[in-house]
């Protein structure tokens, strides 16, 4: 075995994280820091909970939601609006590296357990909240959903095909790009400033702005051509037959994205139409009809005689697969990106370091599973611990 392909504890081994949250955001960035080796404790109030557990079905009731978006990490419960739970909660701050909230504006400190109180008690944590709108603004107490971060700031008017409606997609892309990885982004480059510098930060991560943030094209478009193209009309999204979506003879389809010269040639040699080799490039109306011959080619044939042809040449043509095909693809499966663990299918992390090996080390905690052993490394002795846990503290 190579020095590179040892395993490894993960690279944020010795880093403990208090998650606050709940849902998709949130959970989702700390399943990051908790894959990557972090301590990620959940933390979860005595009434819902965390209420992704039963979004859905999952073994023994518990859904595949939460299963899979909470394992690697510890859970305990704790009343936060109770004196005595707070008090908790500020003697785990203290020694913590990471808090990450998704509360609203305001929420954290009428708790007393806000940026400002937590630099005070521990000057090098790193304190992340994760809200629809950010911290201030029109908009900062305002409630959302990813439809409305995707609306708001011009993503979805783009999505769609031309002459349709926007169409959402069941992609969460604000949730995903801006409470997951955003967060994640501004954690890590806190974290690392604080081992250098000795004193934590406030990350202020909105998922609008972050939805907003990568509208890239549409910006660039109001810029060097004066004003966006309708719907499903743009470069990528319907001017260029060489960027498209075309159906097959059996109803499925396949994805082309031949847009440099080079794989438009070859593209073209597949298809046994070298005649098109000079209409790289076409758009618009000059366009309409090489797409639909191009639609017509492809509807005669199925996916799978498509797939065998294009095998083997490299001119960025695949096939549209559904996720249950996705997994079960030899490249997913020899990169090894999904595992069997809990009971139920889950993703490898979307990279790989060198001398780390990603694994499940946890299932998803149960509500209030390690509260125990969490207040017992805290200071707390058996008595203390059985007094919170009689108070309905913990």
């Amino acid at each position: 075995m190579s020095e590179d392909a040892k395993p490894s504890g993960g690279p944020l081994a010795g880093v403990r994280v208090l998650d606050l949250t709940r849902l998709l955001p949130g959970p989702l960035a700390t399943l990051h820091l908790a894959d990557l080796g972090a301590d990620v404790i959940r933390i979860e109030d005595h009434a819902a909970g965390d209420y992704a557990r039963t979004m859905g079905e999952g073994p023994d009731g518990v859904s595949v939601f939460y299963r899979a978006l909470n394992r690697n990490k510890r859970g305990m419960r704790l009343d936060l609006k109770r004196a005595e739970g707070r008090e908790v909660f500020l003697r785990l701050a203290e020694t913590a590296d990471v808090v990450v909230e998704g509360f609203r504006p305001g929420v954290a400190r009428r708790l007393g357990i806000d940026h400002a109180t937590l630099d005070a008690l521990n000057p090098r944590l790193v304190y992340c909240a994760i809200t629809g709108y950010g911290q201030d603004g029109p908009l900062a107490p305002v409630a959302g959903h990813d439809l409305n971060y995707l609306a708001l700031s011009g993503a979805l008017d783009q999505i769609g095909t031309a002459g349709g409606p926007p169409a959402i997609p069941n992609l969460q892309i604000g949730d995903l790009l801006g409470g997951g990885m955003t967060a994640v982004m501004g954690i890590l480059a806190a974290l690392f400033d604080a081992r250098r510098s000795g004193r934590g930060r406030f990350i202020d991560v909105a998922m609008s702005e972050a939805v907003l943030a990568h509208t890239l094209f549409p910006l660039f478009a109001l810029q060097s051509r004066g004003g966006l193209r309708p719907r499903g009309e743009d470069w990528l999204t319907g001017d260029d037959p060489a960027y498209a979506v075309y159906a097959t003879a059996d109803h499925r389809y396949m994805a082309v994205a031949a847009l440099e010269e080079k794989f438009w040639m070859r593209f073209c040699d597949v298809l046994g139409r070298p005649d098109w080799h000079a209409r790289h490039g076409e758009r618009g109306a000059r366009a309409t009809d090489l797409r639909a011959a191009i639609a017509a080619c492809f509807a005669a044939r199925t996916q799978a005689d498509w797939c065998a042809r294009f095998a083997g040449e490299d001119c960025c043509v695949t096939p549209v697969l559904d996720v249950a095909e996705a997994l079960t693809h030899p490249h997913f499966v020899a990169r090894g990106m999904s595992v069997r663990a809990d009971g139920i299918t889950q993703y490898a992390p979307p990279l790989k370091l060198s001398g780390w090996r990603f694994a499940v080390a946890r299932a998803a905690p149960a509500p209030g599973e390690h509260s125990g052993e969490i207040l017992r490394e805290a200071g707390y002795d058996e008595a203390a611990v059985a007094a919170l846990r009689k108070a309905a503290i913990v």
